[in-house]
């Protein structure tokens, strides 16, 4: 449930703080004093629409932070199931408004306004001053029904919903192969030239890593062969420039005149060994040369082999086996056309048989729906006859579908009748706002049981009602609230006085600014925001002794409600 609410600087809000306690939360106020704006701050975290006006005149953000409490098993797995950890059972969800954006998080990490809206759905239920025009919608109509009897209806309905996923593949199977015969002949043509190219290449798994080291390697050898030979022409003997032919000169002419000077024969000796030195280089060289097998036809052949492996990747895969994978696929799609008429064939066979099993089943969970809406049915006459609909009679229209869905083949319409003789027609036809507003209330009493959602939410129930509607629609919150916790806006007094807890929400105002405030009230002060609706301006001793009264019956009704 929701135990703490905070909102700063969100509209006539500069900042409040309210605890709420389990049961009916009733908050009440004077027209304008700001109630509404304290429910828009819940809406904000249920994913609504933010705007810079929101935020409170000088300030630079708005903040609204709403902390839930569960130990409802089965929620706290569908949190977990959204990587949602409670801690100690608790959950804090916040949205902060700035200028042009806004930062939502979740038991303080920052998550997307969706995520967020995804997260309050499992623990809040705003039902609005318009919410329920939803029951217009005959979606809607069939979501209630399928609530109500949830316990047979849903494993009916996932039956239906795992088999409506078969039919719906074997239509897009169907609808793939669904191409006339030139088309179907251009198709097969084309995946003919793609698999002959694959084939004729017969490519080998690993193959172009060992081409393209034997490629480097022998593009590396042709260029050391060129570098040597050039080496080995610079410091041989057969050309005059090269440096073996300029030093025998050298020491040639050095050997002619080292006798004439002592000192030149030590010199004479060291560019002969220079002489050896270049002759030993230049043999070792030759060696080398002649030890590099260089096959100018090996290169070309390689290099032609990965041209071409390069060319099938760019068209059918960035490796191999990607390639092996695309022409496995592109065989399957082959066999499929060139078989086209003993595919279509399967494939026809196959939906029907399933056809036959998604009818079965639908069949078998629009009958479970049947059984459940006439107890519905029951139920929300009882309900709105408790809701001071004097003559009323309810049933549920079925019609089946002229197709399949998830949801089976059933189409169904709400009908009622509020008037003696008249027959039922569909609620668009007959009821007013008001009227569809208590028979939402007697819809959110009859399903009270099977929610999930332990916070509920109303926003003025009371509009269009008064005396004993009013009476009875404050019973029906009651009942509501021993189940879930309830916060209702009300400007009734009949169900104010149902209140477990009481919130008072005001509008204060000086010199300088307007404020709304809300504060939890005592027995005394209740009683007197219960005079305070029943008289208006002047409340008097009288008007004091109804508030009082009004209390004490109220109290004695929930008791009396309490020990069924």
């Amino acid at each position: 449930m929701l135990i703490h609410l905070h909102v700063k600087n969100l509209a006539l809000i500069e900042e409040a703080e309210v605890d709420f306690g389990p049961g009916l939360n009733i908050l009440t106020g004077e027209t304008g004093a700001g109630k509404s704006i304290l429910l828009g701050s819940m809406q904000l975290v249920l994913g609504g629409k933010m705007s810079r006006e929101m935020i409170r005149e000088n300030a630079s953000y708005a903040l609204v932070e709403l902390l839930f409490q569960t130990e409802n098993p089965a929620l706290s797995q569908k949190l977990e199931e959204m990587d949602i950890s409670m801690e100690e059972g608790e959950i804090l969800l916040s949205r902060k408004i700035m200028d042009g954006r806004s930062v939502s998080k979740i038991n303080g990490q920052t998550c997307t306004v969706g995520q967020m809206k995804a997260v309050a759905e499992l623990l809040l239920d705003i039902h609005g001053q318009h919410e329920h025009q939803s029951l217009l919608d005959p979606g809607r109509q069939l979501e209630i029904l399928d609530a109500y009897g949830k316990e047979k209806i849903m494993p009916a309905k996932e039956k239906v919903r795992e088999i409506y996923g078969r039919y719906r593949e074997v239509q897009k199977e169907l609808g793939a192969m669904d191409l006339d015969e030139a088309q179907r002949n251009r198709e097969i043509s084309l995946l003919k030239f793609q698999l002959e190219e694959i084939e004729k290449a017969q490519l080998t798994l690993g193959e172009d890593k060992e081409l393209e080291q034997r490629y480097r390697k022998m593009n590396n050898s042709r260029k050391i062969v060129e570098a040597l030979q050039k080496v080995h022409a610079c410091t041989g003997y057969d050309e005059s420039a090269s440096a073996g032919e300029l030093l025998g000169q050298a020491v040639r002419e050095v050997s002619q005149v080292s006798s004439l000077d002592e000192e030149l024969q030590s010199l004479e000796s060291m560019l002969l060994d220079i002489d050896s030195l270049l002759n030993d280089f230049n043999r070792e060289l030759s060696s080398y040369l002649e030890g590099l097998v260089f096959s100018e036809e090996e290169f070309y052949l390689t290099e032609q082999r990965l041209d071409l492996i390069n060319g099938l990747k760019a068209k059918y895969g960035r490796t191999l086996e990607e390639i092996a994978a695309f022409q496995e696929e592109q065989s399957k799609k082959l066999d499929k056309l060139e078989k086209f008429e003993e595919n279509i064939q399967i494939l026809r066979e196959k939906q029907n048989v399933i056809q036959e099993e998604l009818a079965k089943a639908s069949h078998d969970l629009s009958e479970i729906r049947r059984q459940y809406s006439e107890k519905l049915s029951v139920e929300i006459v009882e309900s709105l006859k408790d809701l001071n609909f004097l003559e009323v009679d309810f049933a549920v229209h079925f019609q089946k579908s002229s197709s399949y869905s998830a949801n089976g083949w059933d189409e169904i319409e709400y009908e009622i009748s509020t008037n003696p003789g008249e027959p039922r027609k569909p609620f668009g036809k007959v009821v007013s706002g008001g009227e569809l507003s208590r028979i939402m209330l007697a819809v959110k009493t009859i399903l009270a049981d099977k929610d999930e959602i332990e916070t509920l939410i109303f926003d003025e129930i009371d509009t269009g009602i008064s005396g004993r509607t009013a009476q009875k629609v404050s019973e029906k919150m009651a009942i509501i609230g021993r189940k879930h916790q309830v916060l209702c806006i009300t400007h009734l007094p009949q169900i104010a006085a149902m209140a477990d807890s009481h919130f008072e929400i005001r509008k204060e105002t000086n010199l300088q600014e307007t404020t709304t405030k809300i504060r939890l009230l005592d027995e005394e002060s209740s009683v007197r925001e219960l005079a305070r609706m029943l008289g208006g301006a002047q409340i008097t001793s009288r008007v004091l002794e109804n508030a009082h009264e009004m209390k004490e019956l109220a109290r004695q009704q929930k008791n009396r409600r309490l020990k069924k």
